[in-house]
């Protein structure tokens, strides 16, 4: 039986990488996961690695494909029983080719997923939980969510929407008074499986295509400093990989006398 009393933080794309080390990283301040990704065996490992360490925490698996949209709805009908504090979009993937030459079908799904996914999930924990004290959205964008990457440029606009949606979404939340923050975290090149998906390879070597990256672990750390932070964005320099801490970067039309006027009709 699920406990409403006990609070969960959710992570998608919890299988491998950067979402694999986070989940670490949460355990280790004793919170409770739930887990979410397509592999139940590296989901199974994890929780095993997990209870090893942290035996009292419970950590519940959750199987499935999130770019399938009917997959989305029933994730979070599913998790309806749990009382949620943190929720943590990590699920995603790149791809490297030119919009030229780019595979359609592959496209398709990574759009399902950067984007559909991400928003559909945001906008329904956002709706249930933004007036809970202590409530936190992250999602993970990507260094090419602020700047354009040669070769990469759709991925580059998944993660351009992924930015500006939660940067926009913590100017909403801030101003309507919510309590939830939301943020949002943009990693540069990171030693995960993300070279092999996006160049759809079946090795991929970081130290001789990159030279300089950061681990999943390192990118955790990251990811646990912008959730002790007040700050929106914690994005790691392409150029130089320090990472950094920031209020909202993009140009925003708070007070525009250009903007649609305000409606007499309150949305619930």
């Amino acid at each position: 039986m699920i406990q409403k009393k006990n609070k969960y933080t959710v992570i998608t794309g919890a299988s491998s990488g950067i979402g694999y080390e986070t989940a670490k990283a949460f355990a280790a301040r004793g919170k409770n996961l739930i887990v979410v990704a397509r592999r139940q065996n590296n989901l199974e490992a994890l929780k095993d690695e997990i209870l090893q360490k942290y035996p009292t925490l419970d950590i519940a698996i959750q199987v499935t494909d999130l770019s399938v949209w009917e997959n989305v709805y029933q994730l979070y009908a599913d998790l309806k029983g749990y009382s949620l504090e943190t929720w943590i979009n990590n699920a995603g993937f790149g791809n490297y080719d030119s919009v030229a030459q780019q595979d359609l079908k592959k496209i398709e799904t990574m759009l399902h997923l950067n984007i559909e996914a991400l928003t559909i999930l945001s906008t329904l924990f956002v709706h249930d939980y933004k007036d809970v004290e202590g409530t936190q959205l992250i999602n993970i964008s990507s260094c090419g969510g602020y700047t354009i990457v040669p070769t990469a440029i759709t991925y580059c606009a998944t993660k351009f929407y992924v930015s500006t949606f939660t940067e926009g979404l913590a100017r909403e939340l801030k101003e309507t008074g919510a309590k939830m923050q939301a943020k949002v975290l943009a990693p540069a090149a990171t030693k995960t499986e993300f070279g092999k998906v996006a160049n759809n390879v079946s090795e991929y070597d970081y130290d001789k295509l990159f030279g300089t990256y950061h681990t999943s672990q390192q990118m955790a750390a990251f990811l646990m400093d912008l959730y002790d932070s007040d700050k929106v964005v914690g994005a790691v320099d392409r150029e130089t990989f320090d990472f950094k801490l920031y209020d909202p970067l993009f140009p925003y039309a708070g007070n525009s006398k250009h903007n649609q006027k305000a409606t007499t009709e309150d949305k619930e």
